[in-house]
């Protein structure tokens, strides 16, 4: 059987899965949805029978599916996910959820109904140093964690603005939030700090802030802090710390290194994540086994809960308990 697969979006992400999924025995990249015809066609031309499509629904009513890559920006989610949960099509969708809360919460009551199999881009929960981490983290007591996502403004200007990303932590940060999850426990409060410093001054329209620092306290006792900056145009970082009564576990995208008491174990991330995660998915669609999926819209929704109340608490000045 072979999987007809279209993508929605011809930005980085839609462009590196239609690669990579093309590349794969059994699937076949069939389809492409853009924001113009043009650019949808562009993409359609790469792929040896592939089609482009200016809407979603022009593509659903053309082309007969078996799964979908959701690859936008955050303000663009809601029509394209509605579309494929009407006609029962699984999905994989490049985080964040969306740019606000109301999106996905209405989203995820109608995927629920309907049992659909979906996936989120949480890529770094497929990396190898993360499942070691989990192994080691089986044998010792997490005591705190140190988050962080560092880096400079990308360059489209929907990123810029609030409401077209929902700021560094929804957009970008979203990734740590999820690896804190995924690793040490669920968020019960949050209390957060913004600010704008330099970005203001750089570029036009800027209204999200260019640093802030979170405070998160966990359900099972843990406290961890994550902090982001948008504003540095070199020495850029990310990662997350766990602080545990053996040593520190240190997660990053080269892999996991283990401090101990007279010790330090390298753990490189050999396997490639993305694959992994579409292999996950791809699973699932052929099987409706999903077990290989490590993040489901239903589990990324907690994620991004966490994210958007980071942005509430730092409005209000005040905690914002989960």
């Amino acid at each position: 059987m072979t999987l007809q697969i279209g993508i929605v979006g011809t930005g980085w992400f839609g462009r590196m899965h239609a690669e990579k999924l093309a590349k794969l025995e059994g699937v076949k990249v069939s389809a492409f949805t853009a924001t113009t015809q043009e650019k949808a066609d562009q993409e359609a031309a790469k792929y040896e029978g592939a089609r482009g499509y200016s809407s979603i629904h022009t593509m659903l009513d053309d082309r007969k599916l078996d799964a979908v890559y959701i690859c936008v920006p955050p303000f663009a989610h809601g029509e394209i996910e509605q579309a494929l949960v009407a006609r029962g099509i699984p999905f994989l969708v490049e985080k964040p959820l969306a740019a606000d809360e109301e999106t996905p919460a209405r989203l995820l009551k109608e995927i629920e109904g309907k049992k659909l199999i979906t996936s989120v881009g949480y890529h770094f929960r497929y990396m190898d140093g993360t499942s070691r981490a989990q192994e080691l983290l089986r044998e010792r007591t997490v005591g705190m964690a140190l988050g962080y996502w560092m880096g400079s403004m990308p360059g489209v200007s929907w990123w810029r603005k609030m409401e077209g990303s929902g700021g560094q932590f929804v957009e970008q940060t979203t990734h740590i939030v999820d690896l804190l999850r995924y690793t040490v426990g669920e968020v019960s409060e949050v209390y957060a700090a913004y600010g704008s410093r330099v970005m203001t001054d750089v570029e036009q329209g800027v209204t999200v802030p260019d640093v802030g620092t979170v405070t998160l306290k966990l359900e099972n006792g843990a406290v961890a802090t994550i902090s982001n900056t948008c504003a540095i145009p070199a020495g850029d970082r990310a990662g997350l710390h766990i602080y545990t009564n053996k040593g520190v576990l240190e997660l990053s995208h080269a892999g996991l290194l283990d401090v101990e008491a007279g010790r330090r174990t390298e753990y490189a991330n050999r396997s490639n994540p993305y694959e992994l995660e579409n292999d996950a998915f791809l699973h699932a669609v052929r099987t409706g086994d999903s077990s290989r999926i490590r993040s489901t819209y239903a589990d990324a929704w907690h994620t991004h809960r966490v994210t958007i109340a980071a942005n509430q608490s730092a409005l209000s000045g005040l905690p914002v308990k989960l």
